[in-house]
């Protein structure tokens, strides 16, 4: 192949890379929320569970993938085929993954839109500018394309650079960043009152409930989705990783770092529904329902910043600052995938192929903007409860029953000698082969259900 590849230049750029890739908008926003949804401190402690026990094993399956076949995902997939049914099976997976990416960064775009207008909105306020405060707060098509524009942009910039001068120097870059602002997030809200109310909801778990149905399948769902399993990135992520790295250490630093910044999430927005609820807004229906749902983030915390007079002015920038630099830590990975594929595959230069897929992806972006009313669902419940699901069990089977058993055992032993007498892989290969599927299939057929 006429295109060289880049690689990342230590351990520690993969881990802030993939973790980054991992925590966004789906851990700092959406694992809140669930929590708060489905029994608070119960839904965390299953959470915490499901996420080693079952996408821990799904994310290695991955990574491995990719470390082995050195490549884009459908290549790397195809490398480990032995006839022509599982080369075309091998395409069909990989590059779902890849249309999986791009249609969730399609959607996710105008969400980190939203978050990047919201972090405008306090030093308007502050610059004494009412008006463009409203206008960036407000759901027009103006304000979301110009937006999501500027996001994708930032997006493309990063990923044009290439992998250890683009993803990796700026995923070492946003990470410390992202999670010394939620650390100064969670200090400042834990003084305000309502906050051990919150925290006692949040820690203290209801035993009862971690066997309900529905709270199962929801956390492993959070778990999969938060993980970026079922999208290539981690395939391709795991091409850029060194021979003689171990990868199941390192799977596992990942998984701790993600599962750690969901929870550090929680610590923030859970105690921060309390202390708005402590000021008067109205959190939980009648029946303890959540009231704001998906729309927490805009609607209860901007009231509780706004309760806190002038300083909430810096308080809600630096939370909406923290909430884009998550989105852009994972928006990075997700256009990598259909980028390393076109220069690989096509050998596109790569600076070509990072513009051109950002402008087709924004275009995407454009339609549902302009339709954004039913569209904006459409396209992530298909990408997310749909493609994700199916994309991630089809690797989990590959992994395990299609990649030859010693070979496999032979990429664990690069950087891990003694893998074939480790507990790991007296688990490992079961898991992958029969219960990540399963499992995964279930979270399927509950968001069909």
């Amino acid at each position: 192949m006429g295109v060289s590849r880049g690689e990342f230049s230590s351990r520690i750029g993969f881990i802030m890379a993939a973790a980054g890739s991992a925590v966004g908008l789906g851990n700092i926003w959406g694992f809140p929320t669930q929590t708060a949804s489905n029994g608070g401190a119960a839904f965390v402690l299953v959470y915490l569970v499901l996420a080693f026990c079952l996408a821990y094993p799904a994310f290695m399956a991955e990574i491995l993938i990719g470390r082995y076949g050195q490549a884009n995902a459908v290549t790397s997939m195809q490398k480990m085929s032995r006839s022509i049914f599982q080369k075309r099976f091998a395409f069909v997976v990989g590059f779902g993954g890849i249309i999986c990416a791009a249609l969730i960064l399609s959607f996710y775009g105008i969400l980190a839109g939203w978050m990047m207008s919201f972090a405008v909105e306090p030093i308007a306020l502050f610059m004494g500018a009412e008006n463009v405060a409203e206008w960036v707060v407000g759901s027009t098509v103006g304000r979301n394309v110009l937006f999501t524009s500027i996001f994708m942009l930032l997006t493309v910039f990063i990923i044009r650079s290439g992998v250890e001068n683009g993803i990796e120097k700026w995923s070492k870059r946003l990470m410390p960043m992202m999670i010394g602002l939620l650390i100064l997030l969670i200090v400042y809200v834990m003084t305000l009152e309502g906050a051990a109310q919150g925290l006692n909801a949040y820690l203290n778990p209801d035993i009862s409930r971690v066997l309900e149905p529905d709270l199962l399948l929801s956390a492993l769902g959070q778990a999969f989705f938060s993980l970026s399993l079922g999208t290539s990135v981690m395939v391709i992520y795991g091409s850029y990783i060194s021979k003689q790295e171990n990868m199941v250490t390192i799977g596992a630093q990942v998984t701790l770092i993600d599962v750690s910044i969901a929870f550090l999430a929680g610590l923030l927005i859970i105690p921060s529904m309390y202390v708005a609820q402590a000021q008067g807004v109205q959190i939980f229906a009648d029946d303890g329902s959540l009231i704001a749902g998906p729309a927490l983030v805009f609607t209860v915390l901007p009231s509780l910043f706004e309760g806190m007079g002038t300083l909430g002015l810096f308080v809600g920038l630096a939370f909406f600052v923290l909430m884009s630099v998550a989105a852009l830590t994972s928006s990075i990975s997700m256009l990598e995938g259909p980028v390393s594929y076109l220069v690989e595959r096509h050998e596109i230069e790569r600076k070509t192929a990072t513009t051109w897929t950002g402008i087709g992806i924004l275009a995407i972006s454009f339609v549902i903007i302009f339709n954004i009313s039913f569209m904006l669902d459409f396209v992530a419940t298909l990408a997310t409860e749909y493609g994700q699901p199916i994309i991630a069990m089809l690797c989990c089977v590959f992994a395990g029953w299609i990649w030859q058993r010693n070979s496999l055992l032979e990429e664990i032993k690069l950087g891990y000698e003694e893998a074939e007498s480790s507990l790991f892989w007296k688990i490992w290969p079961w898991y992958i082969k029969v219960v990540c599927p399963v499992a995964i299939a279930a979270v399927f057929i509950h968001s069909l259900l």
